[in-house]
């Protein structure tokens, strides 16, 4: 951990009880010296009680007195070894009350267009339960029939490149495991960038002008070409005089 537990506690305790600096305590703590400065007034962190960080296994009295003869010292927070890897995410993204009627609409929007991700994956992007990743795979959901699948990036549940990393190890896994990718799925490999810029799918027109047609006859399903027709042929219609005639023919 880069920074003490209850830094503005200890902060409180560090003005109470050393001559530092206000800057050596603001770096130690993280706060601004004028924050600082403003704990020395009362200003700041008013009914706050100190917190030692002596008592507490975060500092020691020769680091403190090191740092009270040299203004230049930057204090060093003791090391614990029960506290590494205490700063890593563990479990489930914490979603704020103000997004989380946003979450059924994010998991519905990666099961449609990433079904490649497992319900882990989902879970630790948009901060979600298994169960409900369940409920909105197989509709089952109290409220599916209203769900819209929404980006989870345009919701600000998670950051793009969180999302291609877990689509790229989902897609190697896949790999290992010998299963094809299509082609989709290679689509997603890439950037959201390079994805953006990259051209078109080629779509099949609807009608193509100055081809020949062809006509398939028999079972060899020869193709040949169509004898073109005459368009002046259709206008050569018999004259009505000469229709006449022939009928009295046929009468006579």
């Amino acid at each position: 951990m880069n920074k003490p537990i209850m830094a503005k506690a200890t902060a409180v305790w560090l003005v109470d009880n050393t001559t530092l600096s206000f800057r050596q305590i603001g770096d130690f703590c993280g706060l601004h010296e004028l924050e600082v400065q403003g704990i020395a007034d009362g200003d700041v962190a008013a009914g706050v009680k100190g917190f030692d960080p002596i008592a507490n296994n975060q500092l020691t009295q020769e680091e403190i007195d090191r740092a009270e003869a040299d203004p230049a010292h930057k204090l060093q927070l003791k090391f614990n070894p029960a506290a590494v890897g205490e700063e890593k995410r563990r479990g489930p993204r914490y979603t704020p009350l103000s997004k989380r009627q946003d979450r059924p609409a994010a998991i519905l929007w990666l099961v449609k267009f990433h079904p490649e991700l497992s319900d882990a994956q989902i879970s630790k992007l948009v901060g979600t339960t298994k169960p409900t990743i369940q409920s909105i795979r197989d509709r089952s959901h109290w409220n599916i029939s209203n769900i819209q699948p929404v980006d989870p990036v345009a919701l600000g549940l998670t950051k793009q490149s969180e999302l291609d990393a877990a689509v790229q190890k989902a897609n190697a896994k896949k790999a290992r495991d010998g299963e094809v990718m299509t082609d989709d799925e290679r689509r997603k490999l890439v950037s959201t960038e390079q994805s953006l810029g990259m051209d078109p799918e080629p779509k099949i027109p609807s009608s193509i002008s100055g081809l020949e047609t062809f006509t398939l006859t028999g079972n060899d399903a020869e193709e040949k070409p169509e004898e073109a027709i005459d368009a002046d042929s259709l206008f050569n219609l018999p004259d009505s005089d000469d229709e006449d005639d022939d009928e009295d023919d046929r009468r006579r």
